[in-house]
This record gives C-alpha cells, structure tokens and sequence, in this order.
C-alpha cells in the first residue's frame, strides 16, 4: 500500500529546485534511527532493568543491518524509485516506534521491543540506502560537496536530539513521579510522531528528479541475475581495491580513538582518567566538540565545492590524524582545567569534522555510476566496518597498555591512513562547482 501511494505521487509536478527544503529534513530522518538503536537503546534498556550482557550484546546486534546493508542494496535499485522507498521507510519506521511505545509497559516488553527494534534497525537501514541514493541522483556533483557539511549536521542533530533530548525527557518523567516504563512510552510515542510528521512533509517536499526512475522490475518478479550483477559491477571498478583500503583503513586510528577518548574523560583519575563529571563532559563533547565537529565538516565541503577535493585532500588528512596526539598530551599532562581539556576535545573533533569531507566526496566518487544507490551502499558498509572492527578491541587494548600507551598507539594506527591516501587516484575536478577546462 505504501509503494502504492508512493507510485501515485510520483505523477504530481517537480518541487523547486533548492535543497535546502529537503536535504536538512531528510538527514534527520536518516540519523534519528540510528541513534535511536545504537545509543539511545542502551540507556533504555538499562532504566528498564535489563542485565549489562544482555544490553550490550542487544545493541551489539541491532547494528548489524547497517554493516549488512549491501546485501540488499541492488533490490532499492531494481525495485521502484528512491523516493517511493525513502517515503514508505519512514512510515514504517514510525509504525516501529509506535509498537516500541506500546510494548515498554508489556510484561514481555524485552522480546517484543527486541523484535520492533530489529524491524527498525532493518527499515532504517534501508532507508539510508534510498535517502543517499536520492541524494546522489538529485543534486550534480558540486551540489552534493557544497552540501555534504549540511547533511553531516543534520545526521548529527537527530543524534544530539535523540541522545540529549529523549533521555531528558524520560529522565524527568521518572523524576515527577513516574515509572520507567511510563516514561520511555511517552519518549518513544513522542520520537513516532516526529517520524510520521517528517514522512509526511517528505511525502509533499521531494522532488522529482529525472534521474530517479523506477527499476525494470515489480515486486515478486525474478531479479537475482540483475542483483548478482549490480553487486559484480561494484566490484569490477578500476582500482577497486585502493578504493576498499581506502573505506577501511583511512580511519584506522579514529576507530580506535573515538570510544576509548570519552571513557578517558569520564574514568577517575587513578585509573588514567581526567575524572570530568557528567555535566562537564556533557558541555565539552556534547556542546563544544559537537559545535567543532560541525564546524570541521561544513567548511570541508564548502572549500571542495570551492577548489576540488585534489587541492584539499592531504590538509584534510592531516587534520584528521594528527589531532590524535592531543590525547596523548592530556593523558601525559592530566591538565585540571576546563579550558584546555576543552580546546583539546575541541581542536580534535573539528579535525575530524574536516578531514571526514574528505572521506564523504571520495565515496560519492566510488558510488557514481548508474547503480549508484546500491554502490553507495556498498561503500556505507565497508565503512562501517572501518570503525566496527578496530573498535571492537579498542577498549581491550586499553585496558592493558593504559591511556598515554594507547594513545601512543592510536598515533601509529594512523600511518595506514596516510599510505591509503597516498595511493588514491582523485580527479582534478572531483566536487568543484565550476570546473577547470
């Protein structure tokens, strides 16, 4: 019924052709999920009672379909158009989170949240596949850079309104009185809303691109040879394997940085720690890091939409490894102020901000072609697995050489960052608006 309706509205007229009024909107609806599964899961699950292994090993699992998604990228571009997809998603996505509101206070409200957060994960999932595939066929190549940086913050917003915003409000449901239950009801009926209120704005607002025609097959026909060979022509891409080493080892150390840097802000200084309360790093690297972060990405895509990504690669693969050694400074020097752990966190998170543009125009680049929604997919899911597997021994590997040891070796992890970006091949005119003849 959803394709149905998404068929039909593919009959109305072309919306303007700005993105501003879609492209904020439809990276929010893209990150408010995945923050929903990956974190916010984590602390409801926990208020709700739920055992440690049983938390971790759930959100362990419920992120799978983001590394998986390749798998069945091709049936989104076989199979109707991205904007059918984009829309139908959303709905049920808020569909889940309705019965994610309706299970919490069941007396079996762990299998059956379980079972709605598998179909989200799953449907959100999808729908990246269909909103970046949307993206890359409506807006030309330097729209895409100049609006890379939006598309960051937006993602990135959904997450701060998710992580901050949800659990405040079942935080302070609980505190006037209420149980968990009651509250994270009113949480998650809150966050159906808002996906059924941006489904239907999505609905009205997407345009109608030329590029985005439905697939030559229905559903239920028989499509596995044209499956087979959207996903072998991905892998047929000259210098494919450069390109590979490319998603998995440019952040290497980022990987193993990123989760183990916040339990260093967080843990008591006689373990190694900086020991900030929660307030404090609440303020550092949720208002000031995310502000830097920001601020990092968006002038990344505005400088490749300006001169290309050639001219700006190697500044941006410093900015993304060297701050590294920032951490390495303040697990050495255990400053006690505010400020400089602060400029710290800050100047490390705006380099990564800078130096991911990079990372987002290289895979735009890859993805190009014409299945270039499925092959997009495909360079999503090596990049998740960028970060998954090195992270998964990250806090192992803490554990056992200490912080400044392992921030020292977080330093070493980035060399294979800079021999894969020695390695690209990078057009001249790779994201600049007005190319050079």
């Amino acid at each position: 019924m959803v394709f149905a309706l998404g068929q039909f509205s593919t009959m109305r007229s072309p919306a303007p052709q700005s993105p501003w009024p879609w492209v904020p909107s439809l990276y929010f609806a893209e990150g408010l999920p995945y923050a929903l599964v990956a974190s916010v899961s984590v602390v409801a699950y926990k208020n709700l009672g739920v055992s440690n292994d049983i938390v971790t090993l759930s959100a362990n699992l419920l992120c799978l379909p983001w590394m998986f998604k390749p798998l069945w990228s091709p049936v989104v571009d076989l199979i109707r158009t991205r904007r059918q997809w984009v829309w139908a998603c959303q709905m049920i996505m808020a569909l889940s989170l309705l019965c994610l509101a309706l299970a919490v206070e069941s007396s079996h409200f762990l299998i059956l949240s379980l079972v709605g957060m598998a179909l989200l994960s799953l449907t959100s999932a999808t729908h990246d596949m269909a909103a970046d595939g949307f993206y890359l066929v409506t807006l030309p190549e330097w729209q895409q850079a100049a609006f890379s940086g939006v598309r960051n913050t937006a993602y990135r917003a959904a997450g701060m309104a998710a992580q901050a915003g949800l659990v405040m409000m079942a935080g302070a449901l609980y505190q006037h009185g209420g149980s968990y239950q009651s509250a994270w009801a009113v949480a998650l009926g809150s966050c159906a809303l808002i996906m059924f209120l941006l489904a239907s704005y999505h609905h009205f607002q997407l345009p109608y691109p030329s590029g985005d025609r439905p697939g030559s097959h229905a559903i239920g026909m028989p499509w596995l040879p044209d499956f087979l060979n959207v996903l072998g022509s991905f892998f047929r891409k000259r210098r494919i394997l450069i390109m590979l080493a490319f998603l998995l080892f440019y952040r290497f150390g980022e990987a193993q940085l990123a989760p183990v840097s916040r339990l260093f802000l967080l843990d008591a200084p006689d373990n190694g720690g900086l020991g900030l309360t929660d307030p404090q790093y609440s303020r550092i690297y949720g208002l000031w890091g995310l502000a830097a972060l920001l601020g990092g990405g968006l002038l990344g895509g505005w400088l490749i939409s300006r001169h290309g990504l050639r001219r700006w690669l190697w500044p941006m693969v410093l900015a993304l490894h060297v701050p590294d050694g920032l951490f390495l400074w303040l697990a050495c020097a255990k400053p006690s102020s505010l400020l400089l752990i602060t400029l710290g966190v800050s100047v490390e998170q705006f380099g990564y901000g800078f130096g991911f543009a990079a990372y987002m125009m290289y895979m735009l680049h890859m993805a190009r072609g014409r299945h270039s929604t499925a092959h997009y997919a495909l360079c999503t899911g090596f990049m998740a697995a960028g970060l998954l597997i090195p992270g998964l021994w990250s806090g192992w590997l803490q554990l056992r050489l200490g912080y400044p040891l392992f921030f020292a070796w977080v330093l070493l992890a980035t060399i294979p960052g800079f021999v894969v970006a020695a390695c690209l091949s990078v057009p001249r005119n790779l994201g600049r608006r007005s190319p050079i003849r």
